[in-house]
């Protein structure tokens, strides 16, 4: 288990915020940038930013809605030239309190109309929550592990093709191994 802090951290306090909810954008930008691209395993991230909006629904339940957006340069897996991907995703949590809310309210879990059967709220326990987390998990999710550069494909080696392209029998491997010895 790692204890290096995130590479970057937009803190807001939940407390704060009323019914009527809170529009918010937040962009990473010089070297919170190249800790993401550290972080993410890329050789450079261009752009990190997000527009949101937090809605609180009782005093333990909230959700979180973004639209992300980002420009990540990558190296090809076949040439190893740079490869630039924009990254566009929309973001959902619904999020739940665990912890003891010191004045009482309603403590229902309200599900929105995005939550399906198999969505649960996302569990938290503070009021500070960290609103780059989920963006980016969304950006790790979208990165593609073998990117190409445009046009190019991948040539197994001659050798490795013919080899292939001829299996050994199993009585021949025996009988060469029979006359090394």
């Amino acid at each position: 288990m790692t204890t290096q802090p995130p590479p970057f951290q937009e803190i807001y306090d939940l407390g704060d915020l009323s019914r009527g909810g809170v529009d918010l954008r937040i962009s990473a930008s010089g070297e919170e940038l190249v800790r993401i691209a550290r972080w993410a395993n890329v050789e450079k991230v261009e752009s990190f930013s997000a527009t949101m909006t937090l809605r609180k629904h009782a005093a333990n339940s909230f959700s979180l809605d973004a639209d992300l957006t980002a420009d990540i340069v990558q190296g090809c897996v076949v040439t190893l030239e740079p490869v630039r991907s924009h990254v566009e995703r929309q973001v959902h949590r619904a999020l739940h309190l665990t912890a003891p809310i010191r004045h009482r309210g309603d403590a229902s879990v309200a599900l929105t109309e995005l939550a399906g059967e198999d969505d649960v709220p996302e569990e938290i326990d503070s009021l500070d929550y960290d609103l780059a987390a989920p963006l980016l998990e969304e950006l790790a999710l979208a990165i593609d592990p073998y990117p190409r550069a445009p046009g190019v494909e991948f040539a197994a080696p001659a050798e490795a093709a013919e080899a292939a392209a001829k299996p050994e029998s199993p009585f021949a491997v025996l009988k060469s191994l029979k006359n090394r010895g």
